[in-house]
């Protein structure tokens, strides 16, 4: 986007140009959040499944567990199976709370890149209208002294 093109020194068209600009802007602005959303929804889409398939799991290795429980015999056996039980839950959990991380980060990520664009375009435009009416003003100014 052209923030502001100076092809003349009169402040109607200048004016123009800024409100012609603040439109483009502002549509940009417009389909980045529809993007940042969209990338938004598609990221917790995938945290529900990932959690809906650990809860799957989860429930599916309770239930073998409980399984075998009930057919030990001795107590040194069921602490023994509840000792083993216990490491391959918590090594799922750890995994599975490792990879939710991964997730978040991933979709803040994707959640942010659409407005890089529109964040540097807005520091250029920024920059612009504090350097261009200042200039214009200026070869005005030196205009009329010749």
């Amino acid at each position: 986007m052209d923030v502001l093109p100076q092809t003349t020194t009169n402040p109607r068209e200048i004016q123009m140009n800024a409100y012609e600009d603040a439109s483009k802007f502002s549509k940009d602005a417009m389909d980045s959040a529809l993007k940042s959303v969209s990338a938004m929804t598609k990221g917790f889409q995938q945290v529900a499944s990932e959690t809906s398939e650990f809860a799957k799991r989860a429930y599916e290795q309770q239930t073998e567990f409980m399984e075998k429980l009930f057919q030990v015999r001795s107590p040194d056996k069921a602490i023994a199976l509840q000792s083993e039980y216990a490491k391959t839950a918590y090594q799922g959990w750890v995994s599975q709370a490792t990879r939710m991380g991964e997730i978040y980060t991933d979709v803040a990520k994707e959640t942010y890149k659409p407005f890089e664009h529109s964040l540097a375009t807005l520091s250029t435009a920024g920059t612009s209208v504090a350097t261009k009416p200042a200039a214009a003003a200026k070869q005005a100014a030196e205009t009329k002294a010749a």
